[in-house]
């Protein structure tokens, strides 16, 4: 069975030889069990010599394939590209600065032999601050309730994945991906172990708090549209609220006659109404925004370098490759 490694990269030059060795050494033990193992390396337009490091281990090792971005795309982007090149009967998607141990592969080969398509690793939160910890399972409580697939805390992209989950997750061509939701949405047999994540080899993340809010931002939109029908239903709530207010006005009106008081709770109303317009317009905009760059068909990535050519290629009529823009 070959299985191939995906890792994507982002100014990893650092660590990326040191990952290379830790997985070839997993690579090698698992050889005489009648698994081969291939490298797919995917630079996400990195700024330092990560293309580099990768050109010299493809030299070094035919096994290593790597694909180079023009720019950085994202790490949605660069998930989607190597999974496109991936040739493996199965396929281990995981970080190449060293959070995620290699030497759980072997544990995922054995388990995916026991039937399983997706082989899941969910890290534990020991070590986490404690605010982080608490918020990211207020997120993941908020958000189950609300999109339409399960989403687990300590769950990322760290898995193996069979040849059919992979060609599902390529046969959905939408443009604004939330990898984590979508392995979820294709289901199949699937099985989770937990580990304790390690700490980061060299630099620092590259998860800012804006980047983090806008990915659970994603997660949030990706997979319902419940926002706009609260946005409906908020928008009935106040409209009858508006009404019971203005007959109570009258009421008051009719028994007490007209008063001058009143230029506060006016105000006060206003503002409001106007702040719960600006959210409704918000919410709406933001699936309009993912309409916009769906209807655009623009590629996901553009490539600037590679030696390798895509796991489709040569794919008949009606597979993945047409599917795919």
């Amino acid at each position: 069975m070959l299985i191939s490694i995906v890792a994507p990269c982002y100014n990893e030059e650092d660590v990326l030889e040191r990952f290379h060795d830790e997985v070839q050494k997993v690579a090698d033990e698992l050889l005489p069990l009648g698994h081969d193992m291939e490298f797919v390396y995917v630079d996400d337009g990195s700024h330092d010599r990560t293309l580099a490091v990768l050109q010299q281990l493809a030299d070094r090792d035919p096994r290593v394939r790597y694909v180079s971005f023009s720019r950085n795309f994202g790490k949605e982007a660069a998930l989607l590209a190597g999974l496109r090149h991936a040739k493996g009967d199965s396929s281990i998607v995981m970080d190449a600065d060293l959070q995620h141990p290699p030497e759980l592969i072997t544990r995922m080969v054995d388990l995916r032999a026991q039937g399983y398509d997706q082989v899941i690793a969910r890290r534990t939160r020991s070590g986490d601050r404690v605010t982080r910890t608490l918020t990211a399972r207020l997120y993941y409580r908020l958000v189950n309730r609300l999109v339409d697939v399960e989403l687990v805390d300590g769950v990322g992209d760290f898995r193996l994945l069979s040849r059919r989950v992979v060609d599902a997750v390529l046969n959905l061509t939408e443009y604004n991906r939330f990898s984590k939701g979508l392995f979820a949405w294709v289901g199949f047999p699937s099985t989770t172990f937990e580990y304790e994540n390690a700490v980061r080899e060299h630099g620092r993340s590259s998860w800012t708090l804006r980047r983090l809010l806008n990915y659970g931002l994603d997660g949030l939109l990706s997979f319902n549209n419940r926002p706009l029908r609260a946005a409906l239903y908020l928008g009935m709530g106040l409209l009858l609220c508006a009404g019971l207010y203005t007959a109570w006005i009258v009421g008051a009106a009719l028994v007490n006659g007209v008063q001058t008081p009143g230029y506060v709770t006016i105000i006060t109303v206003v503002t409001a109404l106007v702040g719960v317009q600006m959210i409704m317009l918000g919410v709406i905009g933001e699936y309009t925004g993912r309409i916009y760059y769906e209807v655009k068909r623009r590629p996901h990535f553009l490539v600037q370098a590679t030696n390798a050519e895509r796991a489709d290629d040569h794919a008949p009529r009606g597979t993945t490759k047409d599917l795919i823009p």
